[in-house]
């Protein structure tokens, strides 16, 4: 019980600061700092939702599965679409960091939380 606890704690710092990509640059891009487009600060506060909504989760993470789980499937949906944009239009400066954190680091860290949540039920 003493190892599903630390891993807990260790999941939720993993969390906390992935959630940093989001909040920061959906703040910075919802105030205008990155770009003064109404669009691209519209989807600049979903992206400052998804991350607050993650860090929403982190208090009581391993009963937090059903919104762990949509949370990160609009992640990965939102970088399967990057992708599919980079396939036809060839990538861009700053994509790689982006995709990797939305097609494998999410979607990892979704598997996680869900042995974390299994383990301390035992």
């Amino acid at each position: 019980m003493i190892a599903a606890r630390l891993e807990r704690r260790l999941l939720q710092a993993a969390v906390a600061a992935g959630g940093v990509v989001p909040v920061w640059a959906g703040g910075a891009g919802a105030l205008g700092l990155l770009s003064d487009s109404e669009h691209f600060r519209y989807l600049s506060g979903l992206l400052l939702g998804v991350g607050l909504a993650f860090w929403w989760t982190l208090p009581t993470i391993e009963r937090r599965g059903a919104v762990f789980r949509v949370l990160a499937a609009i992640v990965v949906l939102g970088g399967l679409a990057r992708l599919l944009a980079v396939i036809q239009h060839g990538p861009s400066p700053g994509d790689g960091l982006p995709l990797v954190m939305e097609l494998a680091v999410t979607p990892l860290l979704a598997l996680w939380r869900e042995g974390v949540e299994r383990r301390l039920a035992a």
